[in-house]
């Protein structure tokens, strides 16, 4: 019974401590894009590895249709 005297101030303090932390990281722009890390990363910059389409002619085109 006489943890419990420690414990509760000391869950207190703690608690008080992470609620701080909370609105110093909100103030700071912690959770302003919380989608975009996840969507970054299937956005990478592979452009330059990727074969580009070769531009047809006019007589490539005739030559289709």
């Amino acid at each position: 019974m006489e943890v419990i005297y420690s414990l509760i101030p000391g869950m207190m303090f703690f608690g008080i401590i992470l609620v701080v932390v909370l609105i110093f990281s909100v103030k700071k722009g912690q959770y302003e894009d919380m989608e975009g890390s996840g969507n970054r990363i299937l956005m990478d910059d592979d452009d330059d590895m990727m074969p580009h389409p070769t531009k047809r002619s006019d007589t490539d085109k005739k030559t289709i249709e």
